[in-house]
């Protein structure tokens, strides 16, 4: 039988970055429906420097809160929308996860739900996913074989 990893909680928060930047942390917990065991990993992602305009849009607050470089309103998405889109799905289908993940977007820029909240979310689940399947991230990403 083909494992299933089900995503059951997906979790935001703000931290900072090693230049003291408030930034997304996305926490995913899984669970093997035939072992009931569980796994959960973390990503964290960076705030990008690009600013072209065929880049994906960081969401960021705009208030006097860290200069206006606060996160909050990324980390909410992540709490609620992302979270509703995701609950329940297997986390062993990457590019389903991904696609959901741009269709509660809406957008091409990522600007409603913020390309940073979206990235941290679907890197947190690949994670995840190698935790379940218990091998390493670069063999995951590289096309991992599950029974």
């Amino acid at each position: 039988m083909k494992t299933y990893l089900k995503i059951t909680s997906v979790k935001g928060h703000e931290i900072l970055d090693s230049r003291g930047n408030p930034t997304v942390e996305a926490a995913v917990t899984v669970k093997d429906i035939l072992t009931e065991q569980e796994y959960r990993a973390r990503a964290a992602v960076p705030s990008g420097a690009s600013t072209g305009k065929f880049e994906a849009v960081e969401l960021r607050d705009g208030t006097e809160r860290y200069q206006g470089l606060g996160v909050k309103s990324a980390v909410e998405n992540i709490n609620t929308t992302i979270n509703q889109a995701i609950l329940g799905q297997n986390a062993l289908n990457q590019m389903e996860i991904d696609a959901l993940l741009k269709k509660a977007d809406g957008t091409d820029n990522k600007e409603n739900l913020g390309a940073n909240a979206i990235l941290a979310v679907s890197m947190a689940v690949a994670r995840a996913a190698t935790e379940g399947l218990r091998i390493p991230l670069y063999q995951y990403l590289g096309g991992a074989v599950t029974k």
